[in-house]
């Protein structure tokens, strides 16, 4: 229906503007949330995922012995606390809290694609990793535990870099191709449900996030890294991430016209 169709069908009792306010045009972009308050949900949200992470660690191996029930409990608060932020901040920054999130969508947007500009990449990434510290920081505090204890957990070995490749490539995949096919109204399941999923089938647990990899060397508990460690993992999402929008481009690529086809 268009806009004077929808003008028309309006009952003539329904309440309409003074004749005097501007009025935005028909299928103008709506006003977006302030850049403060992007970036102040991009860095609470990572703060959040991050505690989560690190808190439900540590409550783990406090409980049970078992690792296998360590990352299960692990993987389950991490499932839930994802899911729950996406649906809470979702609407005013997009829910990256990921800085290969944040860098794909500014480059799909380069490209013609929706998405951040490069300023407010420029401010997302330091909010997501400032987030991403004092989460960590906060979990250690809620459980007594040093605020900042550098980790000793090396994870360095090449089978968990390549776990960290393909847990990377496949969130970039799983978040862009939602977006490609009108279907990010299922992110929170989906992307929780793969990250879930991903700390089980990935050798490293699939980390797939920069910035909480660096807030995650700061605690030496359950679910840290050592700083050792850290840049190797960066570079391996990184790579995930060129991975992950290669494998975009080639399974949604537009639909080819008749006309298309047959000058082809």
């Amino acid at each position: 229906m268009s806009a004077t169709e929808a003008a028309s069908a309006r009952p003539a009792d329904s309440p309409t503007a003074p004749a005097g306010d501007p009025q935005p045009a028909p299928g103008a972009t709506p006003p977006r949330t302030p850049l403060v308050a992007r970036a102040a949900a991009e860095l609470v949200g990572t703060a959040a995922l991050v505690a989560v992470v690190v808190g439900s660690g540590i409550q783990a191996t406090g409980l049970t012995r078992d690792v296998g029930l360590q990352l299960l409990a692990n993987s389950l608060a991490t499932v839930f606390g994802l899911g729950v932020l996406i649906v809470l901040l979702g609407p005013v920054s997009g829910a990256h809290f990921n800085p290969v999130v944040t860098l794909a969508e500014w480059w799909t947007a380069r490209r013609g694609d929706g998405g951040v500009t490069a300023r407010e990449a420029a401010v997302y990434v330091p909010a997501q990793t400032v987030g991403a510290i004092a989460g960590a920081i906060l979990a250690d505090a809620m459980f007594g535990e040093p605020l900042v204890e550098w980790s000793t957990h090396e994870r360095s070995a090449g089978n968990l870099l390549l776990g960290e490749v393909v847990a990377t490539a496949g969130l970039i995949l799983l978040i862009f191709g939602l977006a490609r096919t009108d279907r990010l109204r299922f992110a929170p399941v989906a992307v929780a449900s793969y990250i879930g999923a991903a700390y089980w089938f990935t050798s490293s647990t699939s980390f797939a996030n920069p910035a909480v990899t660096i807030g995650r060397a700061f605690t030496d508990t359950f679910a840290g890294i050592a700083p050792a460690s850290v840049p190797g993992f960066i570079g391996a999402q990184l790579a995930g991430a060129v991975v992950g929008l290669a494998l975009v481009a080639l399974i949604f690529m537009p639909a080819r016209t008749a006309e298309t086809q047959s000058a082809a």
